[in-house]
C-alpha cells in the first residue's frame, strides 16, 4: 500500500475515505463513554474498556496519518468532509460537557473528548497541508525509481 521515495518518506496509495476516520473517532469516544459512565461495571471491565479506547485512539491516529499522507496533489472533497466531521464530533462532545444533565465524570470526559477531537482535526489539517505542499514541491518518481529494490 505504501511506497518509499528518495527522501525516506512514505506515501499512501489509498483512495480517500471518510468513514474510517469518523468511525474510529466515534468508536473511540463511545468506548471511553462506556468505560466512564457505563453503569455498574467491575473494575476489570472498566480497565478493559479504557484500554480498548486507548487502542482505538491509536488506530484513529494512524488512520488520520494515512488519510493525510495520501498521494493526491491537492486538497479534495474527502479532506473537507473529514475535517468537518471531526469538528462536528468535537462540537458534539463539547455539548455533552456543558449540559447540566450528565453526571460529572461524563461531563469531564466530554470535555476531554472535545479537546481530543479538536486536536485530531487540527492534526489532520496540518498533516494534509504538509503532504500536499510536499507533493507540489517534489516531482513524481519515475517508474524505474518506484520499483527499485
Amino acid at each position: 500500500m505504501s511506497e518509499d521515495v528518495e527522501d525516506g518518506s512514505v506515501h499512501e496509495h489509498r483512495k480517500p475515505r471518510v468513514g474510517t476516520v469518523s468511525g474510529l473517532a466515534l468508536m473511540t469516544g463511545a468506548t471511553a463513554m462506556a468505560a466512564v459512565g457505563g453503569g455498574h461495571h467491575s473494575v476489570f471491565a472498566t480497565i478493559l474498556l479504557a484500554l480498548l479506547a486507548l487502542g482505538m485512539a491509536h488506530a484513529f491516529t494512524v488512520e488520520i496519518q494515512r488519510q493525510a499522507h495520501r498521494r493526491t496533489g491537492r486538497w479534495g472533497r474527502h479532506d473537507v468532509v473529514n475535517t468537518v466531521l471531526l469538528a462536528g464530533w468535537a462540537l458534539g462532545a463539547l455539548t455533552v460537557a456543558v449540559l447540566p444533565y450528565p453526571p460529572a465524570p461524563l461531563r469531564v470526559l466530554g470535555l476531554l473528548l472535545s479537546l481530543s477531537y479538536t486536536a485530531a482535526c487540527a492534526y489532520f489539517v496540518a498533516e494534509r497541508r504538509r503532504a500536499v505542499a510536499a507533493q507540489a514541491d517534489s516531482p513524481e518518481p519515475s517508474l524505474s525509481e518506484s520499483f527499485r529494490l
